[in-house]
């Protein structure tokens, strides 16, 4: 049986959101900390854990997201190549039992990416990351559920 992605906020998290501050400080620390964390596990930890893999593709996939709702831009495609270089990973990982690592130009376009979404959470409202966080795990639902858009890498579950 598939495991159902968690679900992070509700349709009244979004409603009673700021519309126009950003975050609290304690929630974007907390992240930001587990998505600092992950990489830097990818990087040097001697075995990362799948959870390392897992918040930083949430990274990337919530800022997939930003950029369909329109708020950010990535014209350098940075997040596709962030997004196959751990789908790589993943896939190397459960093919050939590797260490999950990323190659050097995988691990430049994630830093990039957290440091896109670091500025992103920081300066968007409260409204804005909560919707952003609702659309995110209905499409990684969807994709679990078999639902996948021509854009959609394969799914990686560790």
């Amino acid at each position: 049986m598939k495991r159902q992605p968690a679900i992070t906020y509700t349709l009244l998290d979004e409603m009673t959101a700021s519309p126009t501050e950003p975050m609290p400080a304690a929630k974007r620390t907390h992240q930001l900390n587990r998505m600092w964390g992950g990489l830097a596990a990818l990087e040097t930890a001697p075995q990362p854990t799948a959870d390392d893999w897992r918040v930083c593709s949430d990274a990337v996939n919530l800022m997939e997201t930003l950029v369909f709702m329109g708020e950010v831009q990535d014209p350098d495609g940075l997040i596709n190549d962030c997004a196959q270089a751990l789908a790589e990973a993943g896939q190397r990982h459960r093919s050939q039992g590797a260490a999950l690592r990323l190659t050097g130009p995988g691990l430049q376009s994630l830093r990039g990416v957290l440091e896109d979404y670091a500025t992103a959470l920081a300066q968007l409202s409260a409204r804005v990351m909560v919707r952003c966080h609702r659309l995110t795990e209905k499409r990684i639902a969807a994709i679990v559920r078999g639902q996948k858009k021509a854009h959609d890498l394969v799914v990686v579950a560790l």
